[in-house]
């Protein structure tokens, strides 16, 4: 047998098919979330939206979140993604935020175009 001959025949026995990796879904179709577990996000925009308003050591309490990420939060997620328009007044040595009165888009339908499009 020739060299060549050999070498294809122990390839041909001695490869398998290669083996498949399980396909992964993406963390947003395997997770499912609890009923009635209120997500930290929503617990913000509630404090925001309340005659209220929230100071940022109140966010930090409520969500376990540092200063940093709650200042990101606002910037990002409320003024950026959600369009909403933060009102900020300084009462007491305490910077309180508040979704505007005059802020004409809800959250409910920011996250419904965000979804479309």
């Amino acid at each position: 047998m020739s060299k060549s001959a050999k070498k294809q025949s122990t390839t041909a026995s001695t490869a398998t098919a290669p083996a498949r990796k399980p396909t992964r879904q993406p963390a947003s179709d395997t997770k499912t979330k609890k009923p009635g577990r209120v997500s930290k996000q929503s617990q913000v925009i509630a404090m925001l939206q309340s005659p209220t308003g929230a100071t940022i050591a109140t966010m930090m309490k409520t969500t376990g979140w540092q200063q940093h990420s709650v200042r990101g939060f606002l910037a990002g997620v409320v003024r950026k993604r959600l369009k909403l328009k933060l009102d900020s007044k300084l009462v007491d040595d305490e910077r309180i935020y508040r979704v505007a009165a005059g802020s004409n888009a809800s959250v409910g339908t920011a996250q419904a175009k965000r979804a479309k499009g």
